[in-house]
């Protein structure tokens, strides 16, 4: 059965990597798996069609067969779920890789988001410029206790599996604020998942969409 995936016609970003299918590109692209993309505007994500995908308006949405599937981590999971190149088979080991999964959605983004939301939705709020300190702050906060846990090892828990996927994810949209640079640690982690061949083909594939997408009049 073809899966079938749904991006952005144009993505925010531009192409950096950072719209979350990128993060779904990069789980198929490790377990070799084919897949067609659905490219949505704006306005057809908040169209019946695709709310029956995604009830929240959002991309990316999975579809094989009769399964449809919404949320990143969701989605990432069921495709670890089926190789052991993304989960390992040990279940100890499968349980913690689990467990940084959640970590990397639940705990180390959420601050990182709302720095985005800081800079870019509320800056031109009274408030904006006096939030910023507070929320970088809560970032070292997560990366001084993520840098310690991963130390020397190069990834969070043995082979490289769908919690480095997410963290690394997680952790790019650090890169153009300047913070990911104080953490060599976690710089040197990231870069490490960006070598990886299957993100290379994911970004690249992402990076075609927006490149070739018309510029808005």
């Amino acid at each position: 059965m073809t899966i079938t995936i749904t991006a952005f016609e144009r993505s925010p970003d531009g192409g950096k990597g950072l719209a979350r299918d990128t993060r779904v590109r990069w789980a198929l692209e490790e377990t070799n798996q084919p897949y067609d993309v659905r490219l949505v505007s704006f306005a057809a994500m908040k169209e019946p069609a695709h709310l029956a995908l995604h009830p929240f308006g959002q991309i990316p949405t999975y579809e094989e067969g009769d399964l449809a599937l919404f949320e990143t981590g969701a989605i990432v999971f069921h495709i670890a779920q089926q190789h052991a190149c993304l989960l390992p088979e040990d279940p100890a080991a499968r349980a913690r890789a689990t467990t940084w999964m959640f970590a990397a959605l639940n705990t180390v983004e959420p601050p990182i988001l709302d720095l985005t939301i800081a800079r870019i939705v509320e800056a031109d709020k009274p408030w904006s410029q006096a939030r910023l300190p507070l929320v970088a702050e809560r970032i070292r906060t997560r990366l001084n206790q993520l840098s310690a846990r991963l130390g020397d090892a190069d990834w969070l828990d043995g082979a490289f599996s769908a919690a480095d996927l997410l963290m690394v994810s997680v952790l790019l949209r650090l890169r153009m604020s300047g913070i990911l640079d104080e953490y060599p640690t976690l710089a040197a982690y990231v870069a490490r998942g960006e070598a990886r061949p299957a993100y290379q083909r994911a970004f690249g594939a992402q990076l075609t969409v927006n490149a070739a997408a018309p510029m808005a009049g």
